[in-house]
């Protein structure tokens, strides 16, 4: 099934077209086409969100995936992320959860909180 779509992998924004043999065009470099070929077959996204703060009044903390998860899991990993709480303090890089909705791919704190 062909397909066309814009690759997010830099700021170029190349429109690639894969067609019905999976050739990928369009691309201005490689990552376009491991984009491409990615997004057919098992597209991922790094998710971002917020976790309440537990000992701080109405204060969010910001996190992320360490590594893309996959598209088809973004909202299990969403009712996930809203069950979650953290107490203060917490720094950059604490992991929140290991093994997040993958093996290997962690739930991390993107702000320090004193």
């Amino acid at each position: 099934m062909a397909k066309d779509f814009v690759c997010i992998v830099c700021p170029r924004g190349c429109m690639l077209h894969v067609d019905d043999n999976g050739f990928v065009s369009g691309n201005f470099c490689p990552r376009g086409n491991k984009y491409a070929n990615d997004e057919m077959t098992c597209p991922r996204r790094t998710l971002t969100s917020s976790v309440r703060v537990n000992n701080r009044e109405d204060l969010l903390v910001s996190v992320k995936t360490d590594k893309a998860i996959k598209k088809e899991k973004m909202f299990e990993a969403m009712e996930l992320i809203n069950k979650i709480s953290v107490s203060a303090p917490c720094r950059i890089d604490d992991v929140l959860v290991e093994n997040f909705t993958e093996e290997g791919i962690n739930l991390v704190i993107t702000k320090n909180i004193d």
